[in-house]
């Protein structure tokens, strides 16, 4: 019994030395690990806007030949506007049937109509056509706004200084940590980047547009706001 509890005290002696020993790294030198943040703002240089033409009618061929309709006179008023400087595409289309609940007992929904929606989304680069797109494309017979939202076509440059921004705030947590740990940095011997989402990109969301309370002949006013591109950097560095 003395030697089993002998052992059991070595044992627990080994695992407090082990706790109290500092980080190594697999080569058996000391480190500490630091994750600095970064971002980089700039300015968007692509626009998708998506629109959207609903109708309604009593038949549903009546409701698909009027939507047929108007979706073709948005999509030729927003290449007019466009004039190759941009695409045009629509998707998204549907055709359900409209109800009235009926209120006799076990007898089905009353079929009162058909609505039809198509959706028409611009991707463009000149952002200063905006405005008008959307006032082009209300006057031709849309009726729906379902987003506005600015990128960047090429997020390479945005990131590296975000990285390089991260990079910097690492490098500062790893001295401060350093002096309040009264070592020494050497030098890094593991460096990463934490994958991150895309760009946060600014967006402006619309509902049902109010026709009748639109003041005539004044345009929509656009502004895009900056993007923000974030990133995050691992560095390990070995101390004495």
């Amino acid at each position: 019994m003395r030697h089993s509890r002998t052992a059991a005290a070595m044992v627990l002696a080994f695992v407090i030395l082990s706790l109290a020993i500092p980080c190594r790294a697999a080569d058996n030198s000391r480190v500490i690990e630091v994750s600095g943040n970064g971002e980089a703002r700039t300015t968007p240089d692509v626009a998708n806007l998506s629109l959207q033409v609903e109708t309604h009618a009593a038949t549903a061929e009546e409701t698909s030949s009027k939507n047929a309709a108007l979706a073709q006179k948005v999509v030729q008023a927003l290449k007019d506007k466009l004039a190759g400087k941009g695409t045009v595409v629509t998707g998204d289309y549907s055709l359900n049937p409209e109800y009235r609940e009926n209120n006799q007992p076990q007898q089905k929904p009353v079929i009162t109509g058909y609505s039809a929606q198509n959706t028409i989304t611009v991707e463009t680069t000149e952002l200063s056509l905006l405005g008008s797109l959307i006032d082009g494309a209300i006057s031709a017979g849309a009726n729906r706004i379902n987003y506005l939202n600015f990128g960047l076509r090429d997020d390479t440059k945005a990131r590296e200084e975000a990285i390089a921004s991260a990079s910097k705030d690492a490098q500062a947590q790893a001295q401060a940590l350093a002096a309040s740990l009264n070592v020494k940095l050497k030098h890094v011997i593991r460096a990463s980047t934490v994958p991150e989402r895309g760009p946060v990109l600014p967006m402006a969301r619309m509902g049902a547009v109010a026709f009748a309370n639109a003041a005539p002949n004044v345009p929509t006013p656009v502004e895009a706001s900056q993007i923000t591109v974030s990133a995050t950097v691992s560095l390990t560095y070995e101390i004495e």
